[in-house]
């Protein structure tokens, strides 16, 4: 089974840390726990949205599986159509006005575990993340290197770990990164914009590809 080349590898993992860090209900939902419950739940709750996406990198190469198995032609069509889900994705990220302000939540009882389970069940059964999985992973499979789910589990458990990584990272330093955000609301739109250009740039190259 082969495994990633070196710039598939780096060409992935750029795209990935830049939208895990682009403004979202994950990481702004990290920030605010973390911010008004300690950095422990903070990392706890962003462990547990990080591993949900353990679910959606199986989904993915299952699907892709099955459809290579169907016929080229289907995985083309399923490109293509993940080419314009990425499109879409990028347009509404560019027509974001940016507001990523952090407020922060409520003191509450619950214990790290029983948030590191919420972060993990919201980001399992999330469909729209199953969709944006299926629509970015395989953007990244080299075709002629063969063995395309085995490709795309690769690039989801990096997709994991990155995000693990950085979610880590924002809940230990919720209350710095929180204010920063409220100070600088620019922020998040130039994120928003910069992850919506990259977003239409993949979606364009995946639907011309073949």
């Amino acid at each position: 089974m082969p495994l990633l080349a070196p710039e598939q590898f780096l060409g992935f993992l750029g795209a990935a840390l830049l939208i895990t860090l682009s403004p979202g209900p994950d990481n702004l939902m990290v920030l605010a726990i973390g911010a008004a419950r300690g950095r422990n739940k903070g990392m706890a709750f962003g462990l547990g949205c990080a591993l949900g996406c353990l679910s959606h990198t199986l989904l993915a190469a299952l699907g892709v599986s099955a459809v290579i198995a169907a016929s080229p032609a289907a995985f083309i069509a399923l490109k293509v159509a993940g080419g314009l889900y990425l499109v879409r994705m990028g347009w509404q990220a560019l027509r974001s006005r940016g507001a990523a302000r952090v407020n922060a939540a409520g003191q509450s009882a619950e214990s790290a575990w029983r948030l590191f389970g919420r972060g993990l069940l919201a980001n399992a059964i999330n469909p729209k993340v199953v969709m944006f999985f299926l629509a970015f992973l395989p953007q990244f499979v080299v075709t002629v290197r063969g063995d395309a789910p085995w490709q795309i589990a690769q690039l989801g458990v990096i997709f994991t770990l990155q995000a693990a990584i950085l979610f880590g990272a924002l809940g230990y330093f919720a209350g710095s990164v929180g204010h920063w955000l409220n100070r600088h609301e620019h922020a998040g739109l130039w994120l928003d914009r910069l992850a919506g250009t990259i977003f239409i740039g993949l979606g364009l190259k995946l639907i011309v590809s073949r």
